[in-house]
């Protein structure tokens, strides 16, 4: 039962909150109802697999956790499964594109929805760069064993190499994905699964050919860098354990949201931690950490070992793969700038969508043209600090409103609810919030200039022209 006044009652406006009923209700036009379990499921797998594995993971491995770089991705994974059981609670109460959005908004309020939107809108599109550098690396490495050499000056960002000036590639792949994604989600779903086939083909060949180059000793010391790198390394490669925030904001084109879309997130994540797992004791154990190359460690490896053919069927495959993770945050992106626009935060231009696609295509083009400048001229490990602190605090967001939600309203519809409340949601705050100290100081920087823009338009435009603002019924709404 919906009830006003209670908790809201009295407090300023900044902290008014969007009923879950009136979540659940709404049937405004919008976007086409296609995914089913299987679809989603590989847009998670899709989303969580790929730049880790083929980019970060030899990175990581190389600079800041050597062998421990394993570690590095249990402790991010358990952090991650902690919040995926909360998102999962969620997506199964509020089947609506937004993901944290939604669920900040409607628990916490108006101004923490606002902070997390606008945090999603960076932390997303930097992660859709960092994807296109990894993948850049890969086609640079597979055109050079193809004996073509192409001009430096296409080869990089500035300063990641002699002669460098913008990463071609990588800008181009931006570009290529918002042109897939703009060509409907039924379509670019079923190319999304089969991609995502092939791409755990390539990990699971992988897997099985480099055991047999293994070598014991590859792994002492273990942790050359200390405790302190294998933390810092979890921090960095956390962006490439969740992918299902991403695949929780398509709720809104699923055709059984409630039901399916909980369980596409918990068997992603749990798929990708297996294969992360075997895959970086697999690359760890087959070179020392000093000789992984940080950009295509596990072609690197394998044409160190010999096997020359292999490592170029491997970099085809991280081409093809990584694209599946651009894929999932360019529509997750694109969504949550959909939701914010409808709820009035943001100019209802960017609403639009697309007459016979129903897709936001103008919301999508300006995402893949500022994830192209990202990707074109920052450097890899940069453009991946620029990711993570967002999407820690998102987490830390949704996994404190899960139990507030739980406390407040007990009795709402939960199709999955999440065990060891409210041990398991605090755990996931608690190791987020820890993984964010860890982050570069230049990296706090960039995030609090993002932060004060976003302050300042929200305060210019959003807190006015707020839906919730110009309507009586949510004067004071309360969710119990």
């Amino acid at each position: 039962m919906h009830q006003k006044g209670a908790a809201s009652e009295g407090l300023p406006p900044i902290f008014r909150r969007k009923p879950v009923e009136e979540l659940t209700e709404e049937t405004e036009e919008g976007l086409s109802r296609s995914l089913g379990l299987w679809q989603l499921t590989a847009i998670g797998v899709g989303g969580i697999i790929g730049a880790g594995i083929f980019a970060l993971a030899g990175a990581v491995a190389n600079q800041t956790a050597g062998p421990a770089v394993l570690v590095s991705f249990l402790i991010a994974g358990l952090a991650s499964a902690a919040a995926a059981l909360s998102y999962a609670e969620f997506a199964g109460m509020i089947p609506k594109a937004g993901s944290a959005y939604t669920y900040g908004y409607a628990v916490l309020g108006e101004l923490v929805g606002w902070f997390i939107g606008w945090d999603l809108l960076l932390e997303y599109t930097a992660i859709v760069a960092v994807v296109a550098i990894g993948i850049s690396g890969y086609l640079g490495f597979l055109v050079g064993e193809l004996g073509v050499n192409l001009p430096a000056w296409m080869l990089g960002a500035p300063g990641t190499g002699d002669g460098h000036v913008v990463d071609l590639f990588a800008m181009l792949l931006c570009l290529l994905i918002a042109y897939l994604l703009n060509r409907g989600i039924k379509t670019a779903a079923r190319i999304e699964a089969i991609v995502v086939g092939l791409k755990v083909g390539v990990v699971l060949l992988v897997i099985a050919v480099g055991f047999f180059y293994v070598k014991a000793g590859n792994y002492s010391p273990f942790f050359p860098y200390g405790v302190g790198g294998t933390i810092t390394g979890a921090a960095t490669v956390f962006f490439a354990v969740f992918g299902y925030d991403a695949l929780s904001t398509a709720a809104e084109e699923s055709r059984e949201a409630r039901r399916h879309v909980p369980q596409a997130i918990i068997w992603s994540l749990v798929i990708s931690m297996v294969l992360y797992v075997l895959a970086t004791l697999v690359l760890t154990g087959m070179q020392n950490y000093r000789d992984i190359d940080p950009e295509s460690g596990f072609s690197s490896a394998f044409a160190a070992a010999g096997l020359s053919g292999l490592a170029s069927v491997v970099a085809v495959g991280a081409i093809i793969g990584i694209l599946t993770v651009m894929f999932t945050y360019m529509l997750g992106v694109s969504r949550v700038w959909l939701s914010m626009s409808r709820d009035g935060l943001l100019p209802a231009w960017f609403a639009n969508l697309h007459p016979v696609r129903r897709v936001p295509t103008r919301i999508t083009w300006i995402v893949g043209t500022g994830s192209a400048l990202l990707a074109g001229f920052l450097p890899i490990r940069r453009a991946a600090e620029l990711t993570n602190i967002g999407i820690l605090l998102a987490f830390v967001v949704v996994c404190i409103a899960v139990i507030v939600l739980r406390y407040r309203r007990p009795d709402a519809p939960r199709t999955f609810r999440l065990p060891g409340m409210p041990v398991v949601p605090a755990l996931g705050a608690l190791f987020s919030i820890c993984l964010v100290t860890f982050l570069n100081p230049v990296t706090w920087l960039r995030f609090a200039a993002w932060f004060l823009l976003g302050i300042v338009i929200y305060a210019l435009y959003g807190y006015r022209r707020s839906k919730l603002n110009s309507s009586p019924r949510h004067a004071g709404n309360d969710l119990g």
